[in-house]
């Protein structure tokens, strides 16, 4: 038993050193099958972001105006996660923006190069999120941060299920996540799902069933949305589409979350 929690606490350290600024331990080590392996804590990886943005929005919210807390919140957890989905959400959108054949769009995707339908969708995003952020601590700041939580946390489901719902639509040669563009097993799977609603049960427990559902539900949808996206234009996901899933899958969540505030 205690080699198992090792072997799984080794592989949520993988996790964590390949999402986020965050140092490790040295024993850790790296390994092609870790990383894969560790695709099943993503929505914890995503528990620590959110908690940091968390921790942010309500330190600043003493000092400071609620724009400037959420300011500073999201900036919190741009930089600990280096903007990598950020980076997969402009990615993205630059590929997937234009009426373009598959070829080309993976091409543009990966171009390091800012484009103007990336630009548009970062600051779409951005800029929805910081909104429905403000909206949520106006209410309830206590509930706003929460809400940071969950939607980090929950968010990081996104990219699991497609990893499991869609083949990878690049060359797995070239991928800059090679160990990334493979599928998740059923055990893995499993876990992540206990994860996700252990993470709705706690969240539910402290602000009611409704916003949690809301937000969920808005979650899912935008999932299922974006898998059939990539399914159309790729054939299946890159890197930085499940990037991009997580950044979506967060927004929609928390403009779930408000909206049954708003509801309620």
């Amino acid at each position: 038993m205690s080699l198992l929690l090792l072997h799984e606490l080794r592989l949520f350290f993988v996790a964590l050193q390949f999402f986020t600024r965050v140092p490790v331990p040295a024993w850790v080590g790296w390994s092609p099958e870790w990383m894969h392996a560790s695709s099943r804590h993503y929505p914890l990886v995503g528990l620590c972001v959110g908690t940091v943005g968390a921790a942010v929005l309500l330190g600043a919210a003493g000092l400071w105006p609620l724009p400037v807390a959420v300011g500073l919140s999201m900036a919190a957890t741009v930089w600990m996660t280096g903007g990598f989905h950020e980076d997969g959400l402009a990615d993205t959108c630059d590929g997937l923006g234009g009426s373009v054949s598959r070829e080309r769009a993976l091409t543009i995707m990966k171009d390091s190069r800012l484009g103007s339908y990336g630009a548009l969708g970062l600051v779409g995003v951005l800029g929805l999120k910081a909104a429905a952020l403000h909206g949520l601590a106006a209410q309830d700041l206590t509930a706003a941060a929460l809400a940071t939580v969950w939607a980090h946390g929950l968010s990081r489901v996104a990219p699991v299920l497609l990893l499991r719902a869609l083949p990878y639509a690049g060359d797995p040669e070239h991928a800059k996540a090679k160990p990334m563009a493979q599928q998740i097993s059923g055990g893995g799977l499993g876990w992540v799902i206990a994860v996700a609603l252990a993470l709705c049960a706690g969240a539910a427990a402290w602000v009611g069933a409704l916003p949690v559902l809301a937000g969920a539900g808005a979650m899912a949808a935008m999932t299922v949305w974006c898998a059939r996206w990539y399914r159309q234009r790729l054939g299946g996901y890159t890197g930085d589409t499940l990037g991009a899933s997580q950044q979506l899958g967060e927004v929609a969540g928390l403009l779930g979350w408000l909206a049954a505030l708003g509801v309620a």
